[in-house]
C-alpha cells in the first residue's frame, strides 16, 4: 500500500512540476494509462519470466535496465531532459518492477508524460530563436550524435544546445539558397508540427514505448506490439491488406496522397491522383462524412481501411485546388491489395568477358514472407517467398541464365519456414538450420519435400542489413558450399522468435492486450556455429557504409553471447573457396578501372571518417567551402564518367542516364517539406541509377562460372577412358556437360 500511495504521489508531483514553466505553451495531453494496458502488462511479464529463452527475474535489478531503457527510447539523444529532471527520476528507478506487478502503471505513464511536455517546451523555445536570427561569421560546431554525450546540467545549457540545433537547421537551408524569411516560414512551421505531434500523443504510444523498453531490456528482439502493431506485422508477412489502393502520407495536418498502385481501387477509379489531399471519411454510401483534418496518419489509415467489398466516402481537395478550393467526393468499393514491392522479383544482367556474354540472373527478396494464417487455414494457395522465387527460376531457367543472384541486403528476416525452405530449393533434403530452446534441446530444421529447383552456380548479396532468416539463408549455402557469398558482414541475429497473443492466453472475447513477439530459441548453422553477433563473413567483401560497433546485433549492449554447439550431420556439395583466390584477383584487378567503384570506397571512407569526427562547423564561411569541395569533386566524377568511351550498360562504373541523375545536395529539408512530385521523381530516379554493388557482384559470379566450366573441361580431358572403347567414346561424344 505505501508503494501505491508513494507511485499517486510521485505522479501528482510530477505534474505539478510539469505545469510551473508556462501552462499557456503546453498542449500535451496528460495520458493515463488504461486497465487493460496494466493487465496486459502483468501478463506479459509472467510469459517473460517463465518462457523467453533468456528468462529474467522482474525485481529492482530489472526494473533498473527497464528505467535506462526508457529514458533512452525517449530521449536518446538528450535534446529533452536535463539533468535535474534525470535526478528526480531516479526515485523511480526500483519501482517500476513494481509498477507493472500490481497493475498500476501512473508512475512510467508520469515519466512519458514530462517527456512530452519537455518536447512541447523545447520547440516552443526553438521558435522563438526564430526571431532574432544567427551570426555565421562565429567558430562554432555542433554535434550531430548525442546519444553517448551527458545530459545538459542546467535548463541554460539546454537552451544552448537548442540555440546551436536551430542555428545548424538555418544555415543547411541558407546553403541550399533559401532566403532568411522561407527559411524562418519552414523552420517556424517543422517546430510547429513537432508540438502538434506532441498533442496527438495516445496512452497507447505511452504503453507501447514503456513495453518495448521491458522487453529489449531482457534481449533485443523481444517486442511488445499494440494492435495496430500486429495488424502491420502481419501484413508484411502477407504482402496483402484490404483497402483502396493508396499509399498515404502526413503533410501540413492534411492526410494526402502520395502514390496509387496499380490496378488498385483508387487508381482505377480515375478520380484520384498523386498530391490530392483527404479531408474526410465516411463509412458507406449513406455514412456521415468525418472531418479529419489534423488527424494521425495511423487513425486515417484505420478509417480507410475494413472489409472486403465494404465502400469508403473520401471528401477529396484537388493538389491544384487552394485550400478553399472546391472539394469532390469519392466513393471506392475495398479491394484486397497486393503489396508487390515487396514481393520476390526477377531481373537479368548481361556480363561481357571478352567475347564471351554470359547471362546472370537476379532476384531480389525484400523479405522472407508467409501468410500464417492462410497457410494455417490450409489455403493451398498461401503467399509464399518460397514459391515465388521457385516460380522465378523456373523462369530464369527457360531464359537460359548462367547463373542465379540470391540479393538479400536490407532483408531484415521474417518466417523461419520459409528461409528453411527457400534453402532447399538450392540444397535440396539436407539440415538448413540447428534450433536450441531455453532447455537446451537441440533440433535440426530441413526443409521437407524439398526438391532442387536451381543447380547452377549460384552467389548471395547481403549487406549490414541482412538479418535472422536471412543469415539462416546464406550461412545454409556457405556451409553447404553451395555458393559463393558476396557484400558485407550480416548483421548478427541469431535470435528465433514467436508471436504469443495475449488476448487468446487471457481469453478475451475483445482484442485489448495485444501481442508479444516473444525469443524462444537461439539458432546455430549447420557447422555448428551462430551468426549471433558475428554475422556470416562474404567470400569477396565490399566497400561498407555501416558501423559494425553501432549498428548489428553488436551494436546492442544485452545482446545473447555468440556460441557453438556440435555440427548436424550434413555433406557439403562444393567448394566455392577453392577458386576464391582467383575470383578475388579479378575482382579487384576490375574494380580498379571502375571508376565508379572507386568513388564509393572515397565516399564510404568519408562517411566513417565524418562520422568518428561527429561535429559540424557552423560557420558559414566553412561550411560553404565544405559544399564548393563537394560540388568540385562531384563535377569531376561527372568529367570521368563523361571520357569514358563507349559505355556499356551492363559494366559497372558507367554513369546513369544524365535525366534521371539525384541531386547529393543538402536541401535542408524533411520528407514531408518537399515538393511532392520532385521527391517522387528523385526516388524513381534512385531506384533507377545503376546499382554499382549489384553489378559488381554478377561480374564476380560471371567469372565463377567460367572457372567452372573451364575445370569441367579439365577433368573432361584427364578423365581415364574405358578400356577398348575409348577412342570410340571420344570420338563420337561431346565433352559432357558441367554437373552443379
Amino acid at each position: 500500500m505505501k508503494k501505491i500511495l508513494w507511485w499517486i504521489l510521485f505522479a501528482v508531483t510530477m505534474g505539478a512540476q510539469a505545469a510551473a514553466p508556462d501552462s499557456a505553451t503546453l498542449t500535451a495531453p496528460r495520458l493515463k494509462p488504461l486497465t487493460e494496458q496494466s493487465q496486459a502488462a502483468r501478463l506479459a511479464a509472467e510469459l517473460l519470466t517463465r518462457y523467453h529463452y533468456k528468462p529474467v527475474p522482474l525485481d529492482d535489478a530489472m526494473s533498473g535496465k527497464i528505467f535506462d531503457r526508457y529514458l533512452k527510447s525517449l530521449d536518446g539523444e538528450k535534446y529533452f531532459f536535463v539533468q535535474s529532471d534525470i535526478d528526480q527520476l531516479q526515485a523511480a528507478r526500483t519501482r517500476l518492477d513494481d509498477a507493472i506487478i500490481t497493475e498500476n502503471l501512473s508512475l512510467p505513464f508520469a515519466i512519458f508524460n514530462l517527456y512530452t511536455q519537455r518536447v512541447v517546451e523545447r520547440f516552443t523555445y526553438a521558435r522563438s530563436l526564430l526571431k532574432e536570427g544567427f551570426d555565421f561569421r562565429q567558430k562554432e560546431s555542433f554535434r550531430n550524435e548525442r546519444e553517448k554525450e551527458a545530459w545538459p546540467k542546467s535548463e541554460q545549457a539546454m537552451q544552448e544546445l537548442w540555440r546551436m540545433r536551430v542555428k545548424n537547421d538555418w544555415l543547411r537551408l541558407k546553403l541550399a539558397g533559401k532566403d532568411d524569411k522561407s527559411i524562418v516560414e519552414t523552420l517556424d512551421k517543422r517546430y510547429e508540427n513537432s508540438v502538434r505531434r506532441m498533442a496527438r500523443t495516445k496512452s497507447e504510444d505511452a504503453f507501447q514505448i514503456f513495453m518495448n523498453a521491458y522487453t529489449m531490456a531482457i534481449e533485443p528482439h523481444t517486442n511488445y506490439m499494440g494492435s495496430r502493431a500486429v495488424e502491420e506485422f502481419d501484413i508484411s508477412m502477407r504482402l496483402s491488406l484490404v483497402g483502396i489502393g493508396a499509399v498515404l502520407a502526413e503533410k501540413d495536418d492534411y492526410t494526402i496522397i502520395r502514390e496509387l498502385v496499380p490496378g488498385g481501387p483508387a487508381h482505377l477509379s480515375e478520380q484520384l491522383k498523386a498530391g490530392d489531399r483527404i479531408v474526410g471519411i465516411a463509412q458507406g454510401e449513406k455514412g456521415v462524412m468525418t472531418d479529419i483534418l489534423g488527424w494521425r496518419l495511423d487513425d486515417t489509415v484505420a478509417q480507410i481501411r475494413g472489409s472486403a467489398d465494404s465502400v469508403v466516402l473520401l471528401d477529396i481537395l484537388p493538389v491544384d485546388a487552394g485550400p478553399d478550393g472546391k472539394h469532390k467526393v469519392v466513393s471506392l468499393t475495398r479491394k484486397k491489395i497486393s503489396l508487390e514491392q515487396q514481393a520476390a522479383k526477377k531481373s537479368v544482367i548481361s556480363v561481357a568477358d571478352g567475347e564471351t556474354i554470359r547471362r546472370i540472373g537476379v532476384i531480389s527478396l525484400p523479405v522472407f514472407y508467409e501468410d500464417f494464417a492462410a497457410r494455417g487455414k490450409g489455403d493451398p494457395d498461401f503467399k509464399s517467398a518460397t514459391r515465388d522465387v521457385a516460380r522465378l527460376l523456373d523462369e530464369l531457367k527457360a531464359e537460359k541464365v548462367d547463373g542465379v543472384l540470391i540479393d538479400l541486403r536490407n532483408n531484415g528476416g521474417g518466417s523461419l519456414m520459409e528461409a528453411v525452405e527457400l534453402s532447399g530449393l538450392f540444397i535440396g533434403k539436407g539440415p538448413v538450420v540447428q534450433q536450441r530452446d531455453a532447455q537446451g534441446r537441440v533440433t535440426v530444421a530441413k526443409a521437407a519435400n524439398a526438391a532442387v529447383a536451381w543447380g547452377g552456380p549460384l552467389g548471395v548479396l547481403i549487406n549490414r542489413g541482412s538479418a535472422s532468416a536471412s543469415e539462416i539463408f546464406a550461412a545454409a549455402i556457405q556451409d553447404y558450399g553451395r555458393g559463393l557469398l558476396i557484400g558485407e558482414r550480416s548483421f548478427g541475429k541469431g535470435t528465433v522468435q514467436t508471436m504469443v497473443n495475449l488476448d487468446q492466453i487471457a481469453k478475451n472475447k475483445t482484442p485489448a492486450f495485444g501481442e508479444l513477439k516473444l525469443t524462444i530459441a537461439q539458432f546455430f548453422r549447420v557447422n555448428g556455429g551462430t551468426t549471433q553477433l558475428r554475422g556470416v563473413e562474404p567470400e569477396i567483401s565490399f566497400p561498407s557504409f555501416a558501423d559494425e560497433d553501432s549498428s548489428g546485433e553488436s551494436g546492442f549492449d544485452n545482446a545473447l553471447p555468440w556460441a557453438k554447439i556440435k555440427a548436424a550431420d550434413y555433406a557439403p556439395q562444393g567448394n566455392p573457396k577453392a577458386r576464391l583466390p582467383a575470383l578475388q584477383m579479378r575482382h579487384e584487378t576490375r574494380v580498379r578501372t571502375v571508376e565508379d567503384f572507386q568513388f564509393l570506397k572515397e565516399d564510404a571512407a568519408e562517411v566513417t571518417r565524418l562520422r568518428k569526427k561527429n561535429a559540424v562547423s557552423l560557420n558559414e564561411t566553412e561550411r560553404r567551402k565544405e559544399r564548393d569541395d563537394l560540388e568540385a569533386k562531384l563535377a569531376s566524377r561527372e568529367k570521368t564518367r563523361e571520357a569514358v568511351k563507349k559505355p556499356q550498360p551492363d559494366v559497372p562504373g558507367v554513369a546513369a542516364d544524365p535525366a534521371k541523375k539525384v541531386s547529393t545536395q543538402d536541401d535542408g529539408l524533411q520528407a514531408d517539406e518537399r515538393n511532392l512530385a520532385n521527391e517522387l521523381a528523385a526516388e524513381k530516379a534512385r531506384k533507377d541509377a545503376k546499382d554499382i554493388l549489384l553489378q559488381e557482384a554478377a561480374h564476380i559470379l560471371s567469372d565463377e562460372v567460367g572457372l567452372l566450366k573451364r575445370e569441367t573441361r579439365v577433368a573432361a580431358r584427364n578423365r581415364p577412358a574405358p578400356p577398348m572403347v575409348a577412342a570410340q567414346k571420344q570420338r563420337q561424344e561431346p565433352a559432357p556437360a558441367a554437373v552443379w
